[in-house]
């Protein structure tokens, strides 16, 4: 029940996007189509949801203070967490490489479509916020973490195809004064959206 409570509160509550803002950058530029945004927000959800469970296995039982203590006694007091950044990063930029060989390998439309956006998700600050998340909140089990990793990135999908779904019919039906176009509807958007999703706060399974 717990694990399903932090799964509901990482897609609705702690949305990447709405309420910590984290990977805009990705966000404002892939969500112009729904297309396209589907197709990066279900790399984003699948790297968020394998990438927790590795570095809360490597935070367990390498990184943190006393866990090397399977090693011997004389590992015990070894302190590696001023490593746990770069150990993440490190994680990260390993999966991301093999998504992006299965996507050019399997939907080389995607691929093409988009673009740079896709090996740039190793340093997607969502991906990387949601280890550090995990790291600072201390779940306690790798299942906690696997269920906040495909929350937040469920949160991420939702809150990306969403906006691409609006830009869309703004696009179409919209006249939209010229200086607000692009990026500066997305923004407002966001806000928007964020605001909407601050009345999820209370929620309580």
């Amino acid at each position: 029940m717990e694990n399903f409570n932090i799964f509901i509160r990482s897609i609705f509550v702690d949305n990447m996007i709405f309420a910590y803002f984290l990977g805009m950058c990705s966000f404002l530029a892939v969500s112009k189509n729904v297309k396209t945004a589907f197709g990066l927000g279900i790399a984003v959800t699948f790297m968020l949801t394998i990438t927790l469970p590795v570095n809360y296995l490597l935070e367990m039982h390498i990184l943190r203070p006393g866990a090397l203590a399977w090693l011997g006694p004389d590992y015990a007091n070894v302190d590696l967490s001023f490593l746990s950044l770069i150990i993440f990063i490190a994680v990260i930029a390993s999966m991301t490489q093999l998504v992006e060989m299965a996507v050019e390998k399997y939907a080389p439309a995607l691929y093409s479509s988009l673009g740079i956006f896709l090996p740039l998700i190793a340093v997607n600050c969502a991906i990387l916020g949601g280890s550090l998340f995990m790291q600072q909140r201390n779940f306690p089990s790798i299942g906690t973490a696997t269920c906040a990793g495909f929350g937040w990135g469920l949160g991420w999908l939702l809150a990306i195809v969403a906006v691409a779904a609006i830009r869309e019919r703004l696009a179409t039906y919209s006249n939209i004064p010229r200086p607000l176009r692009g990026v500066g509807i997305t923004f407002i958007l966001t806000g928007l959206m964020g605001i909407a999703f601050m009345s999820f706060l209370g929620i309580k399974i």
